[in-house]
């Protein structure tokens, strides 16, 4: 059997639907969950059944560099106009030679925080940018 060495977790690109900064040094994919509920009927054995109850998909996190794009922030800004745009996002993990080897799915996300990193005249830090985005389903595809 060939050896399966795991995905290193530096290599990897973003495409969201209808922008084109999709470069980040950060990305992180949040957890996914499902409530497991109780339930017995009277005539059940002595014990609860476990069904499957609410779906729960946390925010996904992007960092990057700050540039003279301003396409994060103008999404952002359409939340905050009423207006928040909904869009598909795909992660994806490349292998050594670039080629995808995971994706994972992010539907209907749009942001709910974008933040800039602090400042400092002595420092030797890239002004960062932050995007937090909620989302309705994280799925692994590849």
């Amino acid at each position: 059997m060939a050896r399966q060495d795991p995905l290193r977790n530096f290599r990897f690109r973003l495409e969201i639907d209808s922008l084109q900064a999709a470069g980040f040094s950060e990305a992180t994919i949040g957890a996914s969950s499902t409530d497991a509920i109780d339930y017995r009927e009277g005539t059940d054995p002595a014990h609860v059944r476990k069904l499957p109850g609410l779906r729960k998909f946390a925010n996904v996190v992007l960092k990057r560099g700050v540039t003279n794009s301003m396409e994060l922030y103008g999404w952002y800004k359409q939340v905050l106009q009423g207006q928040p745009s909904r869009r598909n996002v795909a992660i994806v993990i490349l292998d050594d030679t670039g080629a995808d080897q995971a994706r994972f799915i992010v539907s209907e996300a749009w942001p709910v925080k974008y933040e800039a990193s602090d400042l400092n005249a002595k420092g030797n830090e890239v002004f960062i940018e932050t995007v937090e985005l909620a989302n309705e389903g994280i799925e692994r595809v590849l």
